[in-house]
Order: structure tokens, then C-alpha cells, then sequence
């Protein structure tokens, strides 16, 4: 503990010196306090709040949406007989990892104990990037504000050293930042701060902060705490310039303190325990994500991006996460890529968008600017990477082109949807599409070209479909794919175009047309009108996004694969959905498309635990009886003459009160999974039977099948695959076996645990 003149007047003061346990001291009054994290009470894993390096010794972590400290004053003996006073100065050094929105204008609280409409208490905070204020109610009946000028905003994954001081006698409320004074504005000489004695001083949350899903408590610091000091007093320049120089002495000899990302970085190890989370598929550190996309290829690795939201596993504020791999298998974290800034381009959200490069062959982003001041809030714009200057591989500098690019064309589309720009060079020119929907005909792309990348004209519709035939197709379309798929048994060149609809009605899954591309006309003519699923699991695959490998000339597709959960089980779980596994989509030689996940993950395999051919049922699940995981790869081959319905169950409890079975109908000709036992838990809505229509003619079935946690992807004689998911109550759930409603051929079966990439 410090013993500078300073401190003279420091009635609270929490160093975090304790760099582990679920507690922290307030050092004045001894008193312990609880610091509120999630995973204190999680019934799948349980951890004490994340410590990291402060400027002295260790600091506090806060996740975002979970991690604050309530200290209650009555406990301490510390609280004032009166019920306003006349000074207050707090102290705090912080590196925050996160903004917040700013729903409703509520600051993100670092330390407050307030009642704005009372006009009591007070608050220190930050609002939308990295702006920060500190706010009291006065005895005057006055809430007044000071708040950091522009140029001042405190900077994401950086330690600054703040004070905010209030000062009766001199009638001034003053910030200051690393030392110095940077904001003051006036308050009536004489006026005494009033307690909000309603409620207990919070550190990390604030009193009274927005609730999201009935659930989630937005206003929520992220990022790390270290070293915070509030005084009775109205400390001075000198005494505030001696306390944070005394720090760098003390410290990092003499020079502002550094962090490296490593040390403020989201941290996935807690979740590693959860059985329900996915460790070969690819998924955020933690939080919220949907779908990844702008899949690109440079300088010998993949680049994959995600819709992020790095506060918490809750939709809100979304970023560009990203993902880096040599392999398209393994990938590794990277810092969020694009993040919403104070500009008049992308305040409110970077969504999706697509990849692709430059006439020097250098990647760039194409993304949907969201501007809420602005109607539509919708617009296309770019990144470009700082490669040229910093030569780093992996791509972790993006510098925004200031201007929208693309925006929606007067008349054309749904008013305010427009989105998800799809990108491609061809030849010297660089096409587009964007997804958007037309009243009373349903969703479109519209096509747009440019010849420098910057300017663009609307070309068209691309293409629509018949919402009245259609209605499943619904009143908009995101997310727009064009991949060419290869040349068909005619000598005719073949597209695929996909799209994701949304929107009434809408049936929110990848639907995809194979046909014909008209260049000139920049249109899509497809083989026939209606369309088809890749998937059939319902909502679990959705969200595409599209690339053609360098390297290989695959056609590769990636998705979102939703976890379909409560907001209570994912505020619990800590994090909410991944991405599907990568797949490799081609033309068949009947024309129909072709669908494997990619060969790069037999590079996962580990123990293969049983490899035979030609056995009867019985004697397949006599094989079967010791295989056991909740993360392996089956590669399975059945055949009957009698049986309608022929498949396998997995996830299976030894007493099988909890199952999922995946079939093949063969008289209905569909691939289906019955969930009605795969949960126990009453919380969980993975329950039901879903499927599609899956046409094998008199083939046998083959099901090449993926378990990870709670994910289950079932891809069936290189036609259709079915995702979906599933979260057994009970942790041995972990056996299968072969079924059948008649006699069954077992023509071959492998199966495989798979490693996690992480």
C-alpha cells in the first residue's frame, strides 16, 4: 500500500494485488469483497475471475458482462454522518479491451454509486469509443457533467492513468489523464455532492444499467482495473503528477507502463472444460459470434473474420473477430480486425462482408458500414491492409477507406437492407453483389461493378426469385455467395449462387441455384427455379461465405453453425455459437452438387478405434460396445433390403435415457436426426425431428459423421449434410450404436477420436 502525501484523505483503495481467488480487499476498511463472475456457480466448469498483470502487481479482468464488484459502505463504518460532502477525488489506472454501444446513453461504469434522477451520487465512466466522463448530483438539485475533450478517448489494450475530481470550494468537476489536466468545467462554489445512499458503490457495473434478453446487463466494463483510489479530498495538479509519476518510477523507470495484447487478450482456457463447446470446429475465445466470412489466401495462410461481439456471448456492437491458419484446420486468435470508431463511416457496427484483392494482389475488406445516423443505416465500404508498411503476415492492421462505397440505389430494395457486400475480381474489373429484397417480390442481389475498385455502378438485379412460389424465401436475402463450380457434361460453365434468407416468413437456412452466369448482363440464370438446401438440419447451417483456394481451385464454403440456446445458457456458458467445418463444394458428374468436408481435417485423427467391413448389425454393435467420445470423426456404410429406416444413434447414455439418432427414410427419401432424447435438461430446446429430402436413388447409405460437444454434422453420400446440435445432461452420454428397423448390412465403419485444435 502507497504512502504518499497524496493519499492523505484515501478513504477506499483496492490494489488487485491478489492475483488470483474470487475476492479482492478494499485496503482502508479490510472489508472482502466478492467479485461477481459467471463461472463462480456454472454447472459445467467452474473458475475464479480472470487476473492479469497491472501496473503494480497483478490487476482485475473484467469479462465484459459478468465480472463487477458490489461493496457495500455499510459494512466498512466508513460512510459519512452527513449526507453530502464537499470533495471527492478517484484514481484508477485502466486498459480497456472493449467499448460499449451506448444503449440508451448510459456510461460504462468504472466506479459509480448514482442516481441520475435523483440527482444524487456519482459516476466515473466511459461511452461509445473510448470517450469517458465523471458525473455528480449536487445539493443544488444539478447533475452536472465534465467529459474528456476529443483527442483524449481512452485508447483500447493501452494502460492510462485517470483521476476525476470534485472541488466545492473551487466549484470545479476536472479530469485528468496520464498526469495532466485535461478537461474542467464549472459547478456552483459551495455545492455538496449527495450521496445515492440507495445503493452499494459498484466497480465494473453500473447502477443502473440496460438489460438486454432479460438477462444481460450492458454498461459493463472489459478490459483491466488496477490501482483504485477515491479520497475525501480534491487532490491538486501537483499531488495528481506526483502520483502517476511515482508509478513510472517505481515501475517501468520512468516511462508510461506498456501491455502487451497477450496480457488483456479474450482468454479461451476457461472454456476449455465446458463439454458442450466445440474444440475442432472454429469459434471465437469466447462471447458471441455468427457467421465467419471474407475467407482470403496471402502470403502462405488463410484468413477467416467473424461477426463478434467481444463484451459478451449476447448479440450487440458486432466487430470483425479473425482467425488465422496454414491449413484451413488449425487456427490461431488474432486482434479484432475492424471495430465500429467515432467516424461518419461505421459508428454502430461492422458487419459482414467479403474478401478479396487489389490490382497489386494485396487483400482488402469489403464490409456493411452500420451509421445510425444516417437512413438507410446501411452502406458498403472497405479496409485496406497496412501490409506495404508493416509487412506482418498475418494481417492484423486494417485502415478504413473513408467514404461508402456502395450504397443503396433510390428505389431499389427494401428500404434499409442492404448488405453484405459480395466481392470478386474478374479480369481487370471487380464485381459485387449485395443482399436486399423488393416489397411484394421478396429477397434480391444486386450487382454492381468497378473498374478501380473504388467507384462503382449499379448494374441490376442479379437475381430475385418469386416470393408468391416461394414464400420460405422471404422478404430479404443476406449474405450472397457466387462461386464458379466448373463445367458440366454439356461443356457449359456452371455457377452457384447462394443466399441466406431473413426476414417474415423467411426460412433462415442456405438455400443455393446452380446455373448459368451472363457476364454482360451481369445476371444469373438459374438450371431450374426452384431452390435447394445444402443443408437440411434446420437453422444449425447457416450464414454462408465463399472463396476459391489458390492453391488447390476448391470451391470452399464456411458457415455459422447457431447453437439454438437461451440467452440464460449462454450468459451461463460464456460463449455462443461457432463455425461450421469447412467444406469443399463441386459439380458432380450427374450435375447435382457435390459436398465433403474438406480433406486437411483427417490431420485431426487420433486413436482410430474400430475399422471393419462386412457385419451384421449385431455383430457391429458388439464392436461398438466400448467405442465412447464426445469428439470423433465416423465414417459409416449401411445397406438393407427390408428396412425402412436404417442409421446410427450417438450421444448415447449406457441406459440410453438420453440419445440422438441420425436415419436415412428410405421410402420418404430423407435424412433426418430425432432429437426427442437427447436432453435431460428441461432448459435446452435441442429436442424434436428434423431433416430434408435426400434423394439416393438405390445407392447404399453412406454417413460420414462429426461429433464435437454439443455439434453434429452429418454429411451423406457426398449430397446433403445435416447439422445440428445436441446437450446431453449427463456427462456419459458418450456411447453409439448401429440401428435399424429391419435387417441391416454393415458394409463398412471406422471411427476416430479428433484432436482439438486449440
Amino acid at each position: 500500500m502507497s504512502h504518499l502525501a497524496e493519499d492523505r484523505g484515501l478513504i477506499m483503495y483496492w490494489d488487485f494485488d491478489e492475483g488470483k481467488g474470487s475476492s479482492t480487499v478494499e485496503n482502508i476498511s479490510q472489508v472482502q469483497d466478492s467479485i461477481h463472475y459467471v463461472f463462480h456457480s456454472s454447472e459445467l466448469h467452474q473458475h475464479d475471475p480472470q487476473w492479469r498483470k497491472g501496473v503494480v502487481g497483478s490487476g482485475l479482468c473484467f469479462d465484459g458482462y459478468s465480472t463487477y464488484i458490489a461493496h457495500s459502505l455499510d459494512k466498512t463504518g466508513i460512510e459519512h454522518e452527513a449526507v453530502s460532502f464537499s470533495a471527492l477525488t478517484i484514481g484508477v489506472w485502466i486498459a480497456p479491451r472493449s467499448y460499449d454501444w451506448g444503449n440508451e446513453g448510459k456510461l460504462t461504469a468504472i466506479v459509480n454509486r448514482h442516481d441520475i434522477e435523483q440527482k444524487q451520487g456519482y459516476l466515473l465512466g466511459m461511452s461509445r469509443h473510448g470517450s469517458w466522463s465523471f458525473q455528480v448530483g449536487l445539493d443544488t438539485g444539478q447533475w452536472k457533467e465534465v467529459w474528456a475533450p476529443a483527442g483524449y478517448e481512452l485508447p483500447k489494450n493501452t494502460w492510462s492513468c485517470i483521476h476525476a475530481v470534485f472541488d466545492s470550494d473551487r466549484g470545479e468537476l476536472k479530469l485528468y489523464l496520464n498526469g495532466s489536466e485535461i478537461a474542467c468545467t464549472d459547478v456552483p462554489m459551495g455545492a455538496r455532492l449527495v450521496q445515492a445512499d440507495d445503493t452499494d458503490l459498484l466497480i465494473g457495473r453500473n447502477n443502473h444499467s440496460s438489460v438486454l434478453a432479460d438477462v444481460f446487463h450492458l454498461q459493463m466494463f472489459s478490459g483491466i482495473l488496477d490501482e483504485l483510489k477515491i479520497y475525501n479530498q480534491a487532490l491538486n495538479t501537483e499531488q495528481i503528477a506526483s502520483a502517476y509519476q511515482h508509478v513510472l518510477d517505481s515501475t517501468s523507470e520512468g516511462t508510461h507502463p506498456q501491455l502487451e495484447y497477450d496480457e488483456i487478450k479474450l482468454d479461451r482456457t476457461p472454456l476449455l472444460q465446458d463439454r458442450h463447446r466445440p474444440q475442432y470446429h472454429a469459434s471465437p475465445p469466447a462471447h458471441w459470434m455468427n457467421e465467419p466470412h471474407a475467407p482470403i489466401y496471402f502470403d502462405g495462410q488463410y484468413h477467416l473474420f467473424y461477426q463478434h461481439n467481444p463484451l459478451g456471448p449476447f448479440f450487440y456492437h458486432i466487430h470483425w473477430g479473425h482467425w488465422v491458419s496454414k491449413d484451413l484446420v488449425h487456427w490461431r486468435d488474432l486482434p479484432v480486425a475492424l471495430a465500429p470508431e467515432h467516424d461518419d463511416l461505421s459508428p454502430d457496427g461492422i458487419w459482414s462482408g467479403s474478401a478479396t484483392y487489389d490490382a497489386n494482389g494485396l487483400p482488402v475488406l469489403f464490409f456493411t458500414a452500420a451509421n445510425d445516423n444516417l437512413s438507410p443505416n446501411q452502406s458498403v465500404a472497405l479496409a485496406q491492409s497496412t501490409y506495404l508498411q508493416d509487412h506482418n503476415p498475418d494481417l492484423v492492421q486494417w485502415t478504413k477507406y473513408s467514404d461508402s462505397l456502395m450504397v443503396q440505389p433510390h428505389g431499389i430494395g427494401a428500404f434499409g437492407d442492404f448488405r453484405d457486400p459480395f466481392v470478386w475480381k474478374e479480369g481487370d474489373r471487380w464485381l459485387a453483389l449485395v443482399g436486399s429484397g423488393i416489397e411484394d417480390v421478396g429477397g434480391v442481389a444486386l450487382a454492381f461493378s468497378s473498374e478501380d475498385m473504388l467507384n462503382w455502378t449499379y448494374k441490376g438485379i442479379f437475381y430475385q426469385a418469386d416470393l408468391q412460389k416461394y414464400p420460405y424465401l422471404g422478404p430479404i436475402w443476406e449474405l450472397p455467395v457466387f462461386l464458379p463450380l466448373g463445367i458440366d457434361q454439356q461443356g457449359q460453365h456452371k455457377h452457384i449462387l447462394l443466399v441466406s434468407p431473413v426476414g417474415e416468413g423467411a426460412d433462415v437456412e442456405v438455400f443455393y441455384w446452380i446455373g448459368q452466369w451472363d457476364e454482360q448482363q451481369m445476371s444469373f440464370i438459374p438450371d431450374q427455379e426452384e431452390p435447394q438446401l445444402i443443408d437440411v438440419g434446420d437453422f444449425h447451417f447457416t450464414g454462408p461465405s465463399g472463396m476459391i483456394d489458390p492453391k488447390t481451385n476448391r470451391k470452399i464454403i464456411f458457415t455459422i453453425a447457431q447453437g439454438n440456446r437461451t440467452s440464460e445458457l449462454e450468459y451461463q456458458a460464456g460463449w455462443a455459437h461457432n463455425a461450421g467445418l469447412p467444406l469443399s463444394i463441386y459439380l458432380r458428374e450427374d450435375g447435382r452438387l457435390g459436398i465433403e468436408p474438406i480433406q486437411e481435417l483427417q490431420s485431426l485423427r487420433g486413436k482410430k478405434h474400430v475399422s471393419f467391413q462386412e457385419k451384421s448389425l449385431q455383430e457391429a454393435n458388439d464392436l461398438l460396445k466400448h467405442v465412447r467420445g464426445d469428439r470423433l470423426e465416423i465414417q459409416v456404410e449401411l445397406q438393407s433390403s427390408t428396412a425402412q429406416n436404417i442409421g446410427i444413434k450417438v450421444r448415447c447414455t449406457p441406459d440410453r435415457a438420453e440419445e440422438t439418432l441420425l436415419y436415412y427414410d428410405r421410402k420418404a427419401a430423407q435424412l433426418l436426426v430425432d432429437r426427442t432424447k437427447s436432453t435431460l435438461n428441461p432448459q435446452e430446446v435441442s429436442t424434436g425431428i428434423q431433416g430434408g429430402t435426400l434423394d439416393i436413388h438405390d445407392d447404399s447409405l453412406k454417413l460420414h459423421i462429426y461429433l464435437d460437444g454439443s455439434m453434429i454434422e452429418v454429411y451423406a453420400n457426398g449430397l446433403k449434410s445435416l447439422t445440428t446440435r445436441v446437450y446431453p445432461s449427463r456427462a456419459d452420454a458418450l456411447e453409439m450404436e448401429l440401428w435399424s428397423d429391419g435387417e441391416l448390412e454393415v458394409i463398412s465403419m471406422e471411427v476416430w477420436d479428433m484432436q482439438s485444435i486449440w
